[in-house]
Order: C-alpha cells, then structure tokens, then sequence
C-alpha cells in the first residue's frame, strides 16, 4: 500500500504515523533508537506490506500490466489503489476524510524533525502540495507515476503508464474492492501498535 492507506490505517496519534510512513524511509535507520510508538508503527508498515504482497487480489493487479511495465507494477498499484482508498472513501471510512487529512498533515509537519532527510523532504512536499487531493484525479495519478519513472537511473519504459492503468481500470478497482476490506480486517486482528510492541520485544 502507499502513504495514504499506511496513514490511515495507523493508531491515531502523531508518533504512529510517523512509524507508519517510516517503513518507506527506514534505509540506514537505526530502529533500535526509535520512540516505542514510532517503533510500533513501524512494525504495522511491515505487517500491512507482508500481507498485501501476498494478496491473492494484489498480484492479479500487477499481472494486468504489460511485461515492459510489469517490474514497476508494484509502485504502480499502490499509487492508485490510494487513489481507490479516495473514491471509495466512505464505503471503507466513517471518520470525514477533509478533518482526518488535515490532522494527518499536522502531525507529519509537527515530527518532521525525527525524521531522515528523505522523509522529511517528501512530508514537506505532501503537505505543501496536497498530494493526497490529487490522488482523486486519475490525469494526477499519472503525473506522479511519471515523476517516479523520472527519478530511475536506468533506461525503462515506466513512463505513461498511466495508459496502462485506463486499459485496465474497472478491473483494478474492482481487485482493489476486493482486496481492501480484508486488509482492514487484517489490521483489526493485528491489535493495537503497542501490543504488537510488546509481543515483539517479548520474542526478541
């Protein structure tokens, strides 16, 4: 999943947050010395990304795309499935998305000095910019995924994309229907962050 659904699927305080965007920015990281609520959050991000890489509904999304295109499939069906997360909003939500977004906002821009660099800089563009309104434009959506296919180093065929997705997009959101209500089940069952804490620190 991508920032959005990891934002909202976290406990609802600024450190959870935090740990769970984190889990896309941890490289060189020293865990060992996060707070306990940013640590827990963490460990949420990875849970959430073990079983949505295993999802039956997650790997026939990427198997829609074409082979030249199917390396970056995994980015490209996180990207819009937040944009799913968006249309479908109050199908998945009770919580008004407007407050919640603006809550999210606040508590990222209020921690942004715990984070990596590389955090940082992206919550300050997620802010400054909406990112999370755009999710709801499909042109938008392509746009990011364009901007992505700008930052690899290698030669590829990742850009325009955004066709691909069109081709395909009654089914992806069909998947993502499909797909999104077990993972919130599946976060239920994990229990709270900082039980999830302590059974880790227990095995340890």
């Amino acid at each position: 999943m991508n920032f959005l659904a990891h934002l909202v699927l976290a406990e609802d305080n600024a450190q959870a947050r935090v740990g769970n965007l984190l889990g896309d920015f941890c490289h060189g990281v020293d865990i060992s010395t996060l707070p306990p609520a940013v640590y827990a959050g963490l460990l949420r991000h990875r849970a959430i990304d073990r079983f949505t890489d295993a999802a039956s509904e997650v790997r026939a999304a990427k198997a829609l795309f074409s082979a030249q295109r199917r390396r970056f499939a995994p980015v490209m069906v996180d990207v819009l499935f937040d944009h799913f997360l968006l249309l479908h909003w109050q199908r998945f939500d009770q919580r008004p998305y407007a407050p919640l977004c603006q809550q999210i906002y606040q508590d990222l821009w209020q921690q942004r000095a715990m984070m990596p660099p590389a955090m940082a800089a992206t919550v300050t563009s997620i802010v400054q910019h909406d990112w999370f309104a755009s999710y709801r434009s499909l042109a938008d959506i392509g746009l990011a995924l364009d901007r992505i296919a700008g930052r690899i180093r290698f030669a590829n065929q990742f850009c325009g994309s955004i066709a691909e997705i069109r081709l395909h997009y009654g089914e992806l959101n069909q998947l993502f229907l499909q797909f999104y209500p077990q993972l919130q089940a599946y976060v239920r069952q994990l229990g709270p962050e900082q039980t999830a804490l302590a059974a880790s620190t227990a095995s340890g």
